[in-house]
């Protein structure tokens, strides 16, 4: 059975619910003749893929959604074979280089490089060019967006690249001068009600006002957060009234546990015990970056205003270390053990 997010996805520029003048604008570059590069951001849940794939349909017609997965094998110069899966239509193909790690800058350059020189295979095509859509932009090394940017510049008249990423400020300057930015802002409380009210009605479910406007305001406007909370309320309740509780993610209530767990005792034995639980976050592939973030904001809000600066600090700086190392659970596990350590300073200077 397929999720609520999935099965009620708009297919096409003129169904989607919000920022209208957008897909008014998107709808007018595909129709002009000359696609450019394009360089979509926004948060997580604002729609950026949904209106990408729009877009490709505006392009191409209905056989973009004919898409099938392949795995490809990529060598690396050390001979290190990788693994890596490729989603594609006859027109376009979608990408995630940053699932390789630090062997995307192969990825980049061989496949766009294999795509480029060959030409559109239906010759009944509206456009003659592929578009490659490549998730996380934000994710790849110097070195990948340093081939993708000469790869833009050789090959534009076979290939145009459409890249998602949820900030442009990891992005090299180079590309974002070589395409056109446009910026998905997230949903406000009130549209994502209304998607919320519409996909109700279609399922056929009692409406409750008051429950969808809490959902609204505890996804932080995510839409897709939202859909799969307000789904999952539906399917853990036989009646549903605007009093029902919304659960939480199960990382997401296990990271206020942690919260809870390094205030209530800071020692080495508790620090091990949090270890086990950050283990337990990786291991269900929650990224360590709202690992992080999600504690960060789980502690500051329990302690005193004078500490909320420094733990920010290090938070950041531990965030850093983890995008530039390889072993994420060391700064995960250092940035508690700092905390412990500035927790336990304040509450002794407050003691004497």
């Amino acid at each position: 059975m397929a999720l609520l997010v999935d099965k009620l996805r708009p297919r096409s520029l003129d169904t989607l619910s919000y920022h209208h003048e957008l897909s008014a604008r998107l709808k007018s570059l595909a129709q002009s003749g000359d696609f450019p590069h394009l360089l979509v951001y926004g948060p997580s849940g604002a729609g950026k893929k949904t209106r990408v794939i729009a877009t490709l349909k505006e392009l191409y017609g209905s056989g973009v959604e004919k898409i099938k997965i392949d795995a490809r094998i990529f060598q690396t110069t050390s001979n290190r074979k990788l693994e890596f899966n490729i989603v594609s239509s006859i027109y376009h193909l979608e990408i995630t280089p940053s699932d390789v790690g630090n062997y995307d800058r192969v990825v980049v350059q061989e496949l766009l490089k294999e795509i480029a020189q060959t030409q559109q295979v239906d010759l009944s095509a509206k456009q003659r060019f592929k578009v490659v859509v490549i998730n996380e932009a934000d994710h790849l090394t110097r070195d990948a967006q340093a081939a993708l940017r000469r790869t833009m510049e050789k090959y534009s008249p076979n290939l145009r690249l459409i890249l998602l990423a949820n900030s442009t400020s990891n992005i090299i300057a180079p590309i974002r001068s070589r395409t056109l930015l446009v910026r998905v802002a997230a949903p406000t409380e009130e549209q994502i009600c209304s998607v919320l009210s519409n996909a109700g009605k279609k399922e056929g479910w009692t409406e409750a006002s008051g429950l969808n406007k809490r959902i609204a305001k505890e996804s932080g406007r995510n839409l897709r957060r939202a859909l799969l909370m307000f789904e999952s309320v539906y399917a853990q309740s036989e009646k549903v009234s605007d009093n029902t509780p919304v659960p939480p993610p199960d990382w997401e209530a296990l990271i206020s546990l942690i919260a809870e767990e390094i205030l209530a005792e800071r020692s080495p034995a508790r620090l091990l015990q949090v270890r086990s639980r950050l283990y337990d976050l990786l291991t269900h592939c929650i990224p360590p970056t709202t690992i992080i973030k999600t504690l960060t904001f789980k502690l500051i809000a329990k302690v005193d205003d004078a500490l909320k600066p420094d733990v920010i600090r290090w938070s950041a700086f531990y965030e850093h270390r983890i995008k530039q190392g390889s072993k994420v659970i060391f700064h995960l596990e250092a940035f508690v053990a700092k905390f412990m350590r500035i927790y336990e300073s304040y509450l002794m200077g407050m003691d004497f």
